[in-house]
């Protein structure tokens, strides 16, 4: 028998005709022949509404799984945590911890996952009746992970088991001392290993080469939890829990797990979903001192939503991290005073504010480096920016913005007067970046580097950036190429102005939480006239559009001032223009009303335009 013949792209009709948008992409149906079939068997066996059937079957979820994916729960996606290669071992050891009362230290990164982390074990040993410490490194003076001098002050501290959250993996040396100063060593970590694994009482990572869990999709904050579990389970054995000390309840905690896990943008797929769900549930209660504080501070009045916790709540605790002291996070999470929680996350929110004054520059300094390198042509697979001068809190961010404006992998990197410069990296899908960092370090042209497929830090000689721009260059290209011709957007389905309720934004928000690995619906407006289009803060549009029958729609367009999209619209004005876009709900002065939230435009092709 033949083996089937892949349809090329150009075969699939495209969505409403455009072949080619405002940001150079063409429009896809997300659903395929099959999809659509599926769509229509979940209408008919759940009842559920059209569109948000069609949402549940993009996401590739089978009939027979639809109630647990709009509903998911903890006790049904949690596996046994010993499934998990070296729990047992790790869960003993801590247990042993706390029935002797030894000193523990906790030692985190200094992200928002590291942070949350440390505060959900240091929460659960306080509840035990210890008294950890923890060390969040400086990221300027220390870096990332454990280091030497760092071990050396916790084991001159008392410490006599050292727990490493979302880092340690690859920490050789800084754990071999540890373990040459008497300190028993658990490793809580999710990111990839290298090829030499320290030597440890325990490395829990669902990312080790022998691990067959299945979890390594977890943001380390999740795998803290799931520890957790295992720990509690192990006290419970050894009859430690009774009525003076219950068992602590760790769905309590919830809050920390969904804002780790969208911060470090883990798919929200299987239990992922589930935390963050249940965590949305938990901060909605506004019952947690320090989350609350967060909350009021970035004046997020309305129900948390999970892009609240990645672009509200995360970067001011990432703030701290970046440019300020990098345990106030930690200290937040962990504060029981609401008047002292409110002083953190007021520095919290100045440190934000500042934060972004200098990522501005940067910015602006990075974008001109980027087009002069590309040129008229727009040639280069991968973008390489470095200066002095930059702030190595914000590399990452930097990389990131330039990763979005030109569409394909970026590198900030900020050069030291010592001559060694600190950067972060960005990719597109289909582009692993963190291999071909890793590669770089095995050839020399890196001090150091590793991070996963989408996002990697480096640090590196000056001497050796033109090297590295070369290097990164030739081993990315061709998947660059690939992945840039790709260059598609994917549809959910299309309604008019009139249909853009409220109520079609809650029918939709069913299917969420969205983020990494389950997007948003992206819906489209076909032939609305644009009849309003004017700046708004920095860089955004705020935009009005009105279908046939005179209905209209409210709209935004995010950070579109000199970009494509930006002079798509406000070149239309007054035009018909095919829009795709995503659903917020605006909540002001306790009213709500729905904003369609604009990704991308289409002039019409002359003539009647089907949906396809």
């Amino acid at each position: 028998m033949s083996p089937p013949i892949a349809l090329p792209t150009e075969s699939v009709p495209a969505f409403l005709g455009v072949t080619r948008s405002a940001t150079g992409r063409r429009w896809r149906d997300r659903l395929d022949a099959r999809g659509a079939a599926r769509a229509l068997a979940i209408v008919q066996r759940y009842q559920l509404p059209e569109m948000l059937a069609r949402v549940v079957a993009g996401r590739d979820v089978e009939l027979d799984a639809v109630p647990d994916f709009l509903d998911p729960t903890i006790r049904k996606l949690l596996p046994d945590p010993h499934t998990v290669t070296e729990m047992e071992a790790a869960a003993k050891r801590l247990a042993d911890a706390v029935m002797r009362g030894e000193q523990i230290a906790i030692f985190g990164d200094y992200d928002v996952d590291g942070a949350t982390s440390a505060a959900l074990l240091a929460w659960h040993l306080r509840h035990c009746g210890l008294d950890p410490l923890i060390h969040i490194p400086d990221r300027i003076f220390e870096g990332y992970g454990p280091n030497v001098d760092a071990v050396r002050g916790l084991a001159e501290k008392g410490a006599k088991l050292l727990v490493t959250v979302d880092c340690g993996t690859t920490s050789l040396e800084p754990l071999a001392e540890a373990r040459r100063l008497g300190m028993a060593v658990v490793v809580i970590d999710h990111h990839q290993c290298g090829d030499e694994l320290p030597i440890v009482d325990a490395l829990v990572n669902p990312n080790r080469p022998d691990d067959l869990s299945g979890l390594g999709h977890l943001a380390a904050v999740g795998l803290v939890f799931v520890t957790l579990v295992a720990v509690n389970r192990e006290l419970r054995q050894r009859g430690f829990w009774n009525a003076e000390r219950p068992e602590p309840n760790l769905l309590d905690m919830l809050h920390h797990v969904a804002l780790g896990t969208v911060a470090d943008v883990a798919p929200l797929i299987g239990l992922n979903r589930a935390f963050v769900a249940k965590g949305l549930i938990a901060m909605r209660r506004r019952d947690h001192v320090g989350h609350t504080a967060l909350m009021d501070v970035a004046r997020l009045n309305g129900p948390p939503e999970a892009w609240h916790l990645g672009f509200m709540l995360g970067p001011r605790i990432n703030a701290g991290g970046r440019i300020g002291r990098a345990d106030l996070g930690v200290r937040l999470l962990l504060e029981h005073d609401v008047s002292e929680a409110a002083k953190i996350a007021a520095e919290l929110d100045r440190l934000n504010t500042e934060r972004r004054e200098i990522e501005q520059m940067a910015e602006a300094q990075a974008e001109a480096e980027a087009l002069a390198s590309l040129g008229l042509e727009d040639k280069g697979a991968v973008i390489v920016t470095a200066s002095e001068g930059w702030h190595p809190g914000v590399v990452g961010l930097v990389a990131s913005r330039l990763k979005e404006k030109f569409g394909r992998p970026a590198f900030a990197i900020a050069l030291e007067p010592g001559g060694l410069g600190t950067g972060s990296g960005r990719s597109i899908p289909g582009v692993d970046l963190g291999k071909a960092v890793r590669q770089a370090v095995n050839e020399g042209i890196l001090v150091k580097g590793g991070g996963h497929a989408m996002a990697a830090g480096v640090t590196l000689r000056k001497d050796k950036l033109a090297a590295f721009r070369g290097y990164i260059e030739a081993a990315l290209s061709a998947e660059v190429a690939q992945a840039r011709h790709v260059n598609e957007l994917f549809i959910d389905g299309a309604v008019s102005a009139r249909g853009v309720t409220t109520q079609l934004a809650a029918t939709l928000n069913r299917a969420g939480p969205f983020g990494s690995a389950n997007p948003e619906p992206v819906i489209a407006l076909p032939s609305h006239e644009l009849v309003y289009a004017e700046e708004v803060g920095q860089a955004h549009l705020r935009l009005r559009f009105k279908s046939g029958d005179g209905a209209m729609v409210n709209g935004i367009a995010f950070r579109v001032l000199g970009q494509k999209l930006g002079q798509a619209l406000t070149e239309n004005r007054g035009q018909q223009l095919h829009v795709a876009g995503c659903l917020a709900v605006d909540r002001w002065q306790g009213a709500e009303r729905v904003q369609f939230r604009v990704i991308d435009v289409a002039v019409p092709d002359p003539g009647p335009n089907m949906i396809r």
